[in-house]
């Protein structure tokens, strides 16, 4: 995730005299901000808000299952905050008998080695409750380990606050919309400028970019349906099955899909290849195929037309817009089909009951894309797939990392000579076995980047 210098210039320009009431980069915003921005740049900052969201998402879940990286880089992060109310070694060494006693778990060593911080007992109730701090004079002594306690307690605090609507406000528009946001919400709903920028931010996708087609040339057509199987989300799992069943696929399922396979790896000319030879078999004849169909295959790799290079759906694309109707494969499967059905389609593939159970619960409580990441763990035998799944595209990345132990596709031989491509194989081959990739890795560079974002000049 890279986070633009452009972010920052615009962070300190708007901010210019407003550094008082917001002098830090990350707020909770309890005081509105008042500046005067444009249209442009209200969408620009809410985008760079979502990508903010994303890495913390995926940072929290790329660790949750190694609990030491977690803590360590908590820990790390804690220390860089510049928390007022930090005790002098002086007045720590004056109270360490007190410290160590009234604090579990240290030792008189380790209060000399842990930092310690004086703050209001009203700002940690739950450490005094759970006598896990000393107290002295209103105040408690809370060590560095326990400084998340504080956050967490000031976080929920103000939620609560924010979440809170007076008993005179009789019906709000939802009953855990806040009164400010209830009063705020008529203007809002009735501001044509602002409804399609919110409209389109609650479809935005802020991932990678599958349409880069760094694996380009590395698929073979021959082993698409092996792929499909093994590596492909339920939903292109579909798609795919229907298209071999079928022989065709309408409008929705051919952009779906044929996006999908352009992320994962195909050449404009392999696809023109795989969707003719499939529709042939059908009730397309060669000349209909290459006077209709490959002109939009082609328009989809930004060769016809605007010359617009197409971006492969995201989850949230596909769950949102456009759903199947009758004789239709595109769509998520989680969202858009009948349980029953669904059940049969996990049946088929294998999935064992106690997992089918999990995933139509998931689905009943609406959660697609939970739902996905159930599959995934169940078809790669996982216990917990260790990331967050927002794009086809990722799951067949993510899968294919697993099965080939994080290297990287070799690429399709070319038409060269055979002592090229020997050396090309040689290349691929030293370079797919010295890369290896994994979630953790992806995270840290996510964290290094949110850093050097958020770091005051």
């Amino acid at each position: 995730m890279e986070f633009s210098s452009r972010a920052r210039q615009r962070h300190t320009r708007l901010a210019g005299d407003r550094r008082d009431p917001y002098p830090h980069s990350l707020q909770f915003y309890q005081e509105p901000p008042t500046e005067s921005i444009s249209l442009a740049e209200f969408e620009s900052f809410a985008v760079d808000r979502l990508r903010l969201l994303k890495v913390v998402e995926n940072l929290g879940v790329s660790h949750v299952r190694s609990s030491d990286s977690y803590k360590t880089k908590l820990e790390a992060e804690f220390r860089r905050l510049k928390f007022p109310y930090r005790i002098s070694e002086d007045l720590k060494n004056e109270l360490a008998n007190e410290l160590s006693t009234s604090t579990p778990g240290f030792t008189m060593t380790k209060v000399k080695e842990q930092m310690f911080y004086k703050v209001g007992l009203s700002d940690a109730v739950d450490l005094f409750r759970a006598r896990r701090v000393f107290i002295k004079d209103g105040f408690a002594f809370v060590p560095l380990k326990d400084i998340d306690a504080l956050v967490l307690n000031n976080y929920r605090q103000k939620l609560s606050k924010a979440l809170a609507v007076e008993e005179t406000h009789k019906s709000p528009p939802h009953p855990k919309i806040s009164l400010l946001t209830a009063r705020s919400l008529p203007s809002i709903q009735s501001d044509e400028r602002l409804q399609p920028l919110l409209n389109h931010l609650s479809h935005s996708y802020v991932g990678p970019d599958y349409s880069a087609q760094k694996n380009t040339g590395k698929i073979s057509l021959e082993h698409i349906d092996a792929l499909s199987v093994k590596s492909f989300p339920l939903c292109m799992r579909q798609l795919h099955r229907a298209l071999r069943d079928n022989h065709h696929l309408r409008h929705g399922g051919r952009m779906q899909y044929g996006l999908f396979l352009k992320g994962i790896g195909l050449t404009l000319e392999q696809a023109l290849e795989f969707w003719k030879k499939e529709f042939i078999r059908g009730k397309v004849d060669a000349d209909k195929f290459d006077k209709g169909y490959a002109y939009s295959i082609r328009h989809s790799y930004g060769k016809e037309g605007k010359r617009t290079d197409y971006t492969p759906y995201s989850c949230m694309k596909i769950i949102m817009s456009n759903p199947p109707s009758q004789g239709d494969y595109h769509g998520c499967p989680f969202r858009h089909s009948e349980p029953e059905l669904l059940k049969q389609k996990l049946q088929s593939y294998k999935i064992p009951p106690s997992g089918i159970a999990q995933i139509l619960d998931l689905v009943k409580g609406m959660h697609y894309q939970l739902a996905c990441q159930k599959y995934f763990e169940l078809t790669h035998d996982l216990d917990d797939i260790g990331f967050s799944l927002n794009h086809p595209n990722q799951y067949f990345a993510e899968s294919q990392k697993l099965l080939t132990g994080g290297r990287e596709l070799k690429k399709e031989p070319s038409h060269l000579g055979n002592s090229q491509q020997k050396s090309n194989s040689s290349q691929e081959s030293m370079t797919s076995t010295s890369t290896p990739s994994s979630s953790n890795t992806t995270a840290d560079a996510e964290l290094e980047g949110l850093e050097a974002y958020f770091t005051e000049d």
